[in-house]
């Protein structure tokens, strides 16, 4: 049995051929029971993404994994396989897990250390539990990745600082003012950068209100965020209470003046106000930010933020990368160990019928024998048989993997054979 995985990524194909290859969620339970029965296929899991589509199945060696699954892809996708190939990565065995950590670690994102993936395989996973096509061996590798996750979150700080604008100013804003619980924000404009940047305050406990020339598009947004909509006209004269502003207007003047926010920090009593200007052009005049206890960052500075913040993480998945390392050994251990089970249950057997049989045929010439002798013979024979099997045994478990050292032990105790081994004293 062996581990394949056959699929395509952001890095090895274009949105073009990526939306092509995808799989919706309905279709996914038909499409798993399709691939549950290609021939040789015992285990399979679908991961579908929008940044990557994989196959992973647990298959008999005696077939082509890499072109069975790619075969699959095409066929249940519709695709011409000389279009499809080119952009398809295929792995096995140790590769194939070693990917599957990797991915469930957020070390494979186009953004290192993003958490959405590691639901988005977790779903994957229970949708193949669900469907019954995963149980075994494959079921091991994805809870085995899923704890690789959780390790690689606990002993680094891959995920620990932001690397999207929107999430960087709320992080900002959090250094300046701490606890962002009922803060008041102010969002003016209603554009897609601030309706990231409302998520991430919202899900912070901050309140929030918005403004936006046309009034429908800050009504969808306030009620996106919980948020209370603000007629434009009248925006700044609540700004006095207001902790937090977001501007990301269209507008092609300054909104904000110097003048017009010292006014607004003296009315304040110079408590802190912190001003985002993600727009472009620029809504609020630079020079605000000279003015006491008022904190203003422009798109470059939170672009600064993030490039810093994505060295950080890049650097912490030099750590998240040993560590994939040291689960990747740790379950190739326990594989090849798993592989010699069967060998060492079949030498326990092959010996408990030996030591039977010649008990069985020694009782004829003992006679009968009381409780306390049949006792004695039972742990005399039985002892015997464990010190015999101990040497075996342990070089199986020492040896696992080596396949020399599995035949010759198969070979020396007839593991092989259907009758019972027979094992003669050195000489006759």
């Amino acid at each position: 049995m062996k581990l394949v995985l056959t699929g395509l990524n952001h890095r090895t194909a274009p949105v073009s051929v990526r939306e092509r290859l995808a799989f919706s969620e309905q279709e996914l339970p038909a499409a798993l029971r399709e691939l549950f029965e290609t021939p040789g296929v015992s285990e399979a899991m679908i991961l579908s993404t929008c940044n990557r589509v994989e196959v992973l199945v647990a298959m008999d060696d005696s077939f082509d994994g890499p072109g069975e699954m790619a075969g699959f892809l095409c066929r249940t996708r519709e695709l011409d396989r000389s279009w499809l190939e080119p952009h398809l990565y295929a792995l096995e065995g140790t590769e194939a897990v070693k990917h599957v950590f990797r991915v469930a670690a957020s070390l494979d994102s186009m953004v290192v250390g993003e958490p959405q993936i590691l639901g988005q395989l977790k779903a994957a996973y229970a949708m193949a539990r669900e469907n019954g096509t995963l149980t075994g061996l494959l079921d091991t590798v994805l809870t085995r990745a899923f704890g690789v996750a959780k390790r690689v979150r606990t002993e680094t700080e891959i995920g620990a600082s932001a690397v999207s604008i929107s999430y960087a100013a709320v992080e900002l804003a959090r250094e300046i003012f701490g606890n962002l619980k009922k803060k008041r924000v102010m969002l003016i404009g209603a554009g897609k950068m601030s309706e990231l940047a409302a998520r991430h305050l919202h899900r912070s406990g901050a309140e929030i209100r918005v403004t936006n020339r046309t009034e429908s598009r800050a009504v969808t947004l306030a009620e996106l965020v919980g948020g209370t909509v603000v007629p434009y006209e009248s925006y700044k004269s609540q700004l006095r209470d207001i902790d937090i502003v977001i501007t990301s207007s269209g507008a092609t003047e300054f909104l904000l003046r110097r003048d017009e926010v010292k006014r607004i920090i003296d009315a304040r009593k110079n408590r802190p106000m912190f001003l985002i200007d993600i727009a472009v052009p620029r809504n609020i005049e630079p020079s605000v930010n000279e003015i006491d206890n008022i904190f203003l960052y422009d798109i470059d500075d939170l672009q600064r933020v993030v490039s810093e913040n994505l060295k950080t993480r890049l650097s912490e998945a030099e750590d998240a990368g040993r560590i994939v390392g040291e689960e990747v050994e740790r379950l190739e251990a326990w594989m090849r160990t798993r592989a010699v089970g069967p060998v060492i249950v079949d030498l326990q057997e092959s010996l408990e019928r030996l030591r039977a049989g010649e008990v069985e045929r020694m009782r004829g010439k003992l006679g009968p024998l009381t409780p306390q002798q049949e006792q004695a013979v039972e742990q005399l024979t039985r002892g015997i048989i464990n010190k015999i099997a101990h040497g075996p045994i342990a070089a199986l478990r020492r040896n696992a993997g080596d396949e020399t050292v599995v035949e010759r032990i198969r070979s020396i105790f007839r593991l092989d054979e259907d009758h019972e081994p027979t094992i003669r004293a050195k000489g006759k």
